[in-house]
Order: C-alpha cells, then sequence, then structure tokens
C-alpha cells in the first residue's frame, strides 16, 4: 500500500556508456555529469530550485580538471543549471557509488530534511591521466621520470587485484572458465535482445558525438556491446593476472558515462501532478571479507529481501551487477544453496537485458543504471518487485528493491 511518505522516482536517464577511448572520451569530466542530471530535471518540467541535494558517486577525481578536491557534483549540477544554493556531496564506494547515492538520497528525504534529490554518478576511464609521483621534493635535474598509468593492474597496492580474488572464490564454487564464457555471451544476446526490441530507449539520452570533419554522430547505443560475440572467439582470450578463468571477455570493459536518477516524497510528487514511476521499497549496503567480493552481492540480496519481508520468489526481475561474470554466478548459487531448481529459476530472472559485461561498467555510475533499467523493466511488464545488487572494490556491496504498482 502506497503512502505519502514512500520516497519515489520520478525521471531517470543517462548517457549511453562508451568503450575506452571511443566516442565519450573527449567529454569534460563535469560535463558528462551535468547531462543526465540536466535531462532528468528536462524530463518532468520542473524547476532546478526543487532539487534539496545532489548525491553523486565519483570514485576517481584525476580525470577532473581540478584533480584535488574537485567537487565533482557541485560542478556537474551548476553546469547541469541548478542553482548554485544546491548543496551536494560527491564521494567515493568504489561501483557502489551509485547505488550508495540513491540510498543516501531516500535516507534523507525519508528524514525530512528535502523533498527531492538527484542520485547518480559519473565515471571516465578515458580521462584517466598518467601520474609521476615523488618528484616534487627529490630535485630531479637529470634522468628519466617514471611514469605511471593507473588503469594498469586495475585493483589495490595492498590486496590481490579484485580479478584473483574473484577467481578464487568462483573455484570455490565450482564455477569454471566455460561457464562464466557463457554467462558473458548471454549477456550480450540478451542485451541485443532488449535493444533491438527497444528496452533501452527509455534510460538512454542519445548524444551528438562532434566530429573532426563532418556533422556529428549519434551515438545511441552502449560502445560496449559486441553483437558479434561468440563462445569460440571467448574461449580464445587469455587469462588476466594468471588466474584460472577471467578474461577481457567474461569480465567489462573500463567505461564513460554518467547516470541520474531523480527522488521525491510521494507527497511532493503529488503537488507537481507526476506519477511516480517506482517506490524505493528498502536498501541495503553492506562489507564482508576484502577478499570474497564475488559472493558480496549475495550476501546484500539475502539482507534486502529480509529488511522488506519479501522472498526472492517475490522478485519479477534481478540485476547483479557483471564485474565479473562469476560475480551474478557466485551470487545466485549462495542465495539458491544447493537446490539446483531454483537456482535455475533465480537465473532465469537474473540479467535478462544484459549487464556489465555487454553494457560497460563506468563503475561510480553502474548502480543507478541498474534502479532505472530495473524500473523501465517493471513498468513495461505491468509492476512488481525487483531487486539489484552490486558489489564494490574489497568486499562491498548494496542491494535495493524497488516496485511498481
Amino acid at each position: 500500500m502506497s503512502h505519502e511518505n514512500d520516497v519515489v522516482i520520478v525521471s531517470a536517464t543517462r548517457t549511453p556508456f562508451g568503450r575506452y577511448g571511443g566516442a565519450l572520451k573527449d567529454f569534460d569530466y563535469y560535463d558528462l555529469g551535468a547531462i543526465p542530471i540536466r535531462e532528468a530535471l528536462s524530463r518532468v518540467r520542473i524547476g532546478t530550485d526543487t532539487v534539496g541535494e545532489v548525491f553523486w558517486g565519483v570514485g576517481d577525481t584525476s580525470p577532473c580538471k581540478d584533480p584535488f578536491t574537485p567537487v565533482a557534483a557541485r560542478q556537474s549540477l551548476i553546469k547541469a543549471g541548478l542553482p548554485h544554493e544546491t548543496s551536494s556531496i560527491s564521494f567515493d564506494m568504489a561501483c557502489v557509488s551509485a547505488m550508495h547515492a540513491v540510498k543516501l538520497a531516500a535516507m534523507t528525504i525519508a528524514l525530512g530534511e528535502i523533498d527531492a534529490a538527484i542520485a547518480g554518478g559519473a565515471t571516465s576511464f578515458s580521462q584517466e591521466p598518467l601520474i609521476v609521483r615523488r618528484l616534487r621534493f627529490t630535485g630531479y635535474r637529470l634522468g628519466d621520470v617514471k611514469m605511471e598509468d593507473p588503469l594498469q593492474g586495475l585493483g589495490y597496492e595492498d590486496f590481490n587485484p579484485v580479478a584473483v580474488d574473484a577467481d578464487n572464490v568462483s573455484a570455490e564454487y565450482g564455477i569454471g572458465r566455460q561457464e562464466q564464457d557463457e554467462w558473458a555471451l548471454r549477456s550480450h544476446i540478451n542485451y541485443g535482445n532488449a535493444w533491438n526490441a527497444g528496452k533501452f530507449k527509455d534510460e538512454i539520452l542519445p548524444l551528438k558525438i562532434p566530429q573532426p570533419k563532418g556533422d556529428s554522430k549519434l551515438l545511441e547505443i552502449d560502445e560496449q556491446y559486441r553483437p558479434d560475440s561468440s563462445l569460440e572467439k571467448l574461449s580464445k582470450l587469455n587469462t588476466i593476472y594468471d588466474t584460472r578463468s577471467i578474461t577481457a571477455g567474461n569480465a567489462p570493459g573500463m567505461n564513460d558515462g554518467a547516470a541520474a536518477i531523480l527522488l521525491m516524497k510521494r507527497n511532493r510528487a503529488k503537488d507537481f501532478e507526476l506519477k511516480p514511476l517506482a517506490t524505493v521499497v528498502a536498501q541495503v549496503s553492506l562489507a564482508i571479507s576484502a577478499s570474497r567480493i564475488a559472493e558480496a552481492p549475495g550476501h546484500s540480496i539475502q539482507r534486502v529481501l529480509k529488511k522488506a519481508q519479501l522472498n526472492i520468489d517475490d522478485i519479477a526481475v534481478m540485476e547483479i551487477n557483471e564485474a565479473f561474470a562469476c560475480v551474478p554466478l557466485v551470487s545466485t548459487k549462495l542465495i539458491a544453496g544447493d537446490d539446483k531448481k531454483r537456482l535455475q529459476r533465480i537465473r532465469d530472472k537474473t540479467n535478462i537485458n544484459g549487464s556489465a559485461i555487454a553494457i560497460g561498467h563506468p563503475n561510480t555510475a553502474s548502480g543507478a543504471r541498474i534502479i532505472m533499467n530495473l524500473m523501465y523493466e517493471l513498468r513495461r511488464r505491468g509492476g512488481g518487485y525487483a531487486l539489484g545488487a552490486i558489489c564494490g572494490g574489497l568486499g562491498q556491496a548494496d542491494a535495493t528493491i524497488i516496485k511498481v504498482d
């Protein structure tokens, strides 16, 4: 039963997600973030002064033109045309960030601090600079200077590469290379089917991409998608970091993109004569052992279902972000236990429109993308519950349940 104090989503959109060095490579980071913020408000034709606060996932500030304390959320909201008086927070929870932004927004609205908020995030791997460390006080006059590439060996210096941890956990669960390649192919197939059915038109804002010569080109599809993907091609790829099963094909790319969701208290949406697109039912955040990242979404799903007093069978559709193919495979197996029929039922309704392997993973935008894709899918189905979960570096995870009446 709906209540006037429910937190609801009234608008949600995102950019297409670009490949590393692809169509979005020259977009200024702040401008990239401003695009979905501006569009989310434009779609509902309400004043920019309606937004009480912007919650924005920013996993890496080095792509910003002001890498030292860039306040990326504030700069993007100003570029989007929101008043300078709009407060904001830019924060980092790795890949969990944009889903947690929705959680922070919903919590703040529920507390009565504000009536409306924008939540989401942006990532630009393509704008990542090279880094020179320890040069300032070393008095270089002659000799070579070493530059670091932060994208080489993505992970954390004091821990295993996340791919190694994910590989170790998947091996424990008996999930091998072929099963992961099959899931990766499934992601591309499901995305292609969803794209051909027009499912992504609700969420993706097509962008005009300036060209060196001639007219701009329209980008309206996620560049990571590979329609020619096959098991044969996937099987030929080398594994990374000496893992048993992780490859560039069964993991997402390093992508560029931004996503934004406009949330309100239900009675405030009514004041604007806006029809809620979905209700935020329950959200959780957790952290487990830093080396168990592939399990983290499974644990968050169990916890959010308990919080909402729902069963996995109550959920119509679900997405577990494909940080690696093994993450949804491990997490669904954790939820199902030893019940193979239950496992198949869960997987049949998971990532039905593809996920990060096909869509791309601009990591601090992905959590908001998951929520909006599930929301629009529920609306096409005529309602129900959906659940999204996403892991983040070193064993973090968030999960969200939404409902469409």
